[in-house]
């Protein structure tokens, strides 16, 4: 069941568990129905592919998707993991880092 995503495309997170444990990098892109997020330079897969008329073979490297659970935000203020609260700031709702209270949105 998907849960509501405080994870957005763009944002800075690092891997807080896994093979990939410590990882930094930029969300490219959010899959909110399978919870996970394909996050820069994390998990790298590997395929080995044979040569056809539109493709070379070879080796290539893309990555593959990460369950949230696994990803903490980077706080903007001193890039370590912190989690995300919501708060009203004029007349919009915005995501901020609890651990040094800075406006992650822009």
């Amino acid at each position: 069941m998907p849960v509501k995503m405080k994870i957005k495309k763009g944002d800075r997170v690092t891997v807080v568990t896994g093979k990939d444990k410590g990882a930094k990098g930029k969300v490219l892109l959010v899959l909110p129905k399978q919870n996970k997020a394909v996050v820069e330079g994390v998990n790298i897969y590997k395929r080995h592919t044979k040569q056809s008329a539109g493709q070379e073979g070879g080796i290539i490297s893309k990555e593959m998707p990460i369950h949230i659970s696994n990803l903490a935000h980077l706080d903007p203020k001193d890039d370590k993991p912190t989690r995300v609260g919501y708060k009203i700031d004029g007349e919009r709702k915005v995501r901020y880092a609890k651990r040094s209270g800075e406006v992650i949105d822009g």
